[in-house]
C-alpha cells in the first residue's frame, strides 16, 4: 500500500476558482475539531460546506469517480460511502490559518469508519506562502504536490498538517471516504 496517491488535474483550474467563489459568497464557519469544539492552538481555518451549497453538487459526483479509481490503484480498502458533506477549508494569513498534526480517524460515530482522506488543492500556489500540506506516514515528513486542482489521496489515519500561511490565503476542498473498520 502506498501512504500518497496523487490525481493531478482532478478539478480545473477554472472550477477551482468557481468553488472558491461560491464559498466567498456564503457565510464560512470557523473550523472546529471533533464534536464542535474549537482549539485555535491546533486548527485555525473557516469552512464551508457543500451539503449546505446545492450549486456544488457536482463535485461529490467527480470526486466519487476519482477516488473509487484510486481506491482501486493504490489501496484496495473496503470503501461503502461517503457519510459526511465535503468541506472547503480557507487557511488566511492574517491569523496564520494552519492545522497542526492529527489523523482523520477519531472516536466520533463517523471519524471512526474513515479510511481514505481526500485533499484537492483549490488555491494557485503562487497566491500563499506557507500553508504546506505535509504527510508523516512514517518518521519522515513528506511534503504534498501544490499544483492547482491537485487530489491527494491518502489512508485516513496518516498523521497530515497544514502549516501557518504565512502570506496570501490557501484553499483546500477536503473529503472522506467510510467503511468498516480496520483490521
Amino acid at each position: 500500500m502506498t501512504p500518497l496517491h496523487l490525481i493531478p488535474a482532478a478539478l480545473r483550474p477554472d472550477e477551482c476558482a468557481a468553488l472558491i467563489a461560491l464559498c466567498q459568497s456564503h457565510a464560512m464557519k470557523d473550523a472546529g475539531l471533533v464534536r464542535q469544539t474549537t482549539a485555535h492552538q491546533i486548527r485555525r481555518a473557516e469552512l464551508s460546506w457543500l451539503d449546505d451549497l446545492p450549486e456544488a453538487a457536482w463535485v461529490m459526483e467527480r470526486m466519487m469517480r476519482l477516488v473509487a479509481e484510486a481506491n482501486r490503484q493504490a489501496f484496495g480498502f473496503d470503501l461503502t460511502d461517503f457519510l459526511e458533506s465535503p468541506q472547503v477549508a480557507r487557511y488566511g494569513a492574517e491569523r496564520e490559518g494552519h492545522f497542526d498534526w492529527h489523523s482523520d480517524i477519531g472516536s466520533g460515530q463517523l471519524a471512526a469508519k474513515r479510511k481514505l482522506t481526500v485533499v484537492v488543492q483549490l488555491s494557485d500556489p503562487a497566491a500563499y506562502e506557507g500553508g504546506q500540506l505535509e504527510l508523516r506516514p512514517d518518521s519522515n515528513i513528506r511534503q504534498v504536490e501544490r499544483a492547482i486542482g491537485t487530489a491527494a489521496i491518502f489512508p485516513a489515519f496518516i498523521l497530515h498538517r497544514v502549516t501557518p500561511v504565512t502570506a496570501g490565503e490557501r484553499w483546500s476542498l477536503t473529503l472522506w471516504t467510510h467503511g468498516p473498520a480496520f483490521r
